[in-house]
């Protein structure tokens, strides 16, 4: 796009896994680049690792204070990208602890409205505005119906926080047509990240899932909005 080297893009979660991957390959490419991260240290060495205009933001999306420090130091935003999310373990609903779900909903769910309506000033700013959130395929409702879904019942904390913030991609998107911001979720597959277990042992690299969000936030004026795409870029059902 054009418009590319003036953009700057915010990214939550952005100190490691796929937000630091999303972090560097738009950093690459000539954007300023947030990196949120809810522990400085980590952040000012991530930010060291991804080099060009990469810019350490403090921010924990679970804390009003930090959210709307954070928010006070930029005037316009262009790329949202809600990445910061746990996973916890891979209980089923009868089994989990209600506290663990309030725990992972405070990151996924709560977390991504407190940080996307923060920052909306800043995106009403940007002439080509973008909110990317980071969901999971695990969040779909109608994979997670079907007979041969592998993961039938489990990780129910995670996977339904995730099915709300596909949701609320959907309410943005609407609330904010007018606006000219688009708003899509994306799949981004296992990958090799200390989300959980599974995805430690994944083979899947962070960097190809990155692709598939910067694919989103770079989207043309034309583009879609209020919609699931997996990382390669195919449409994922709700």
């Amino acid at each position: 796009m054009d418009y590319m080297d003036d953009s700057i893009a915010l990214v939550t979660g952005g100190n490691k896994g796929i937000g630091k991957q999303i972090a560097w390959q738009l950093a690459g490419m000539g954007l300023t680049v947030y990196v949120g991260s809810r522990d400085a240290g980590r952040g000012k060495r991530a930010v060291e690792d991804i080099g060009g205009d990469a810019r350490l933001l403090a921010l924990d999306v679970t804390d009003a204070a930090s959210i709307a420090g954070a928010a006070s130091q930029l005037d316009t935003l262009d790329i949202l990208v809600n990445n910061a999310g746990i996973s916890g373990d891979g209980k089923m609903a009868p089994q989990e602890d209600i506290g663990n779900f309030r725990h992972i909903y405070e990151t996924n769910v709560f977390g991504v409205v407190a940080v996307t309506n923060a920052f909306l000033p800043a995106l009403r700013r940007s002439a080509h505005p973008r909110i990317v959130n980071i969901s999971s395929g695990t969040g779909s409702l109608t994979w997670a119906s079907g007979p041969q879904f592998p993961h039938r019942g489990t990780h129910a904390a995670y996977r339904s926080s995730k099915a709300a913030l596909n949701a609320l991609t959907v309410f943005y998107a609407h609330a904010l047509a007018d606006d000219g911001i688009k708003v899509n979720a994306l799949a981004p597959g296992l990958r090799r990240t200390d989300l959980n277990a599974s995805a430690a042992a994944s083979s899947g690299d962070p960097a190809e899932a990155a692709a598939g969000a910067i694919r989103l936030a770079l989207l043309p004026d034309d583009g879609p909005s209020g919609e699931f795409f997996s990382w390669d870029g195919t449409p994922v059902p709700w």
